[in-house]
């Protein structure tokens, strides 16, 4: 039932549907929770889905300062807590994907299985001219889907944008090296035409200790929406099941 909560830092707007395990869905940057809008009812039904609009995002409202990393994990581990009550299995997608993995490195006791769309940790893993620029102009699409729902008014856009470009412009902080103390089972999960780089992909699949790679064919940055069916297939494929036994296993040898 969608509604608000007060979490320490803010008042934050969530919808969560089904039963069964907790599954929190974590959107993209300068997009909400309606991202998910072709996968939230395929997760109901094998999960709890959650599915929270960040601070200055969607319905919840914006909060004095800048937009940071560690705010945003702050609220997402706030609302573990105090919504779900403890841990569940994570979804993260593009920006919401980075914010999953400084929770998973943080407060790994909170996550169980972890699902990365289009994830990156600096934007040396975007491809060239997808990069994010200080000048910039966001798409009036993203503007408009502001504006439908933005507590405080499609003339705060402007404000959101600015930090969030503000903090695109800052290093995330994570080395390549450091997704090795992820201790949950991971997919990562990326469009063959992504903005995410495929060497970028790959690179996360290798280093995080227990991970698996699934590249959606004919698929861009916007898998979730362009290919619903499929994505949701091998998430939940990985979700609901053990690891499959393999027979000539390289990487996985040991």
């Amino acid at each position: 039932m969608a509604g608000y909560v007060e979490l320490p830092g803010v008042r934050a707007w969530y919808d969560d549907r089904g039963d069964g395990e907790p599954l929190l869905m974590l959107h993209g940057g300068m997009t909400d929770s309606r991202c998910f809008a072709g996968n939230f009812d395929a997760m109901g039904e094998h999960f709890h889905a959650y599915t929270p609009d960040r601070r200055g995002h969607g319905r919840t409202p914006d909060v004095e300062g800048p937009l940071t990393a560690e705010a945003m994990v702050e609220d997402t581990v706030d609302f573990l807590r105090k919504v779900i009550g403890g841990p569940a299995h994570v979804v993260g997608y593009s920006a919401g994907a980075l914010v999953a993995i400084l929770l998973a490195l943080r407060e790994p006791s909170l996550v169980r299985q972890l699902v990365l769309v289009s994830g990156f940790i600096d934007h040396d893993g975007m491809v060239a001219g997808t990069r994010p620029d200080p000048n910039m102009e966001f798409p009036p699409v993203i503007r408009q889907a502001y504006a439908e729902v933005s507590p405080d008014g499609p003339e705060h856009f402007d404000v959101v944008a600015a930090k969030t470009l503000a903090l695109m412009g800052q290093p995330t902080g994570i080395a390549m090296a450091d997704l090795a103390g992820i201790a949950s089972r991971t997919l990562v999960m990326a469009g063959d035409d992504d903005i995410v780089t495929a060497e970028h992909s790959l690179a996360l699949s290798r280093t995080i200790p227990n991970a698996e790679l699934a590249v959606i064919p004919g698929a861009t940055h916007m898998l979730l929406m362009e290919k619903p069916a499929l994505c949701n297939a091998m998430m939940l494929d990985f979700l609901t099941k053990p690891p499959a036994p393999t027979f000539m296993p390289i990487r996985r040898a040991s």
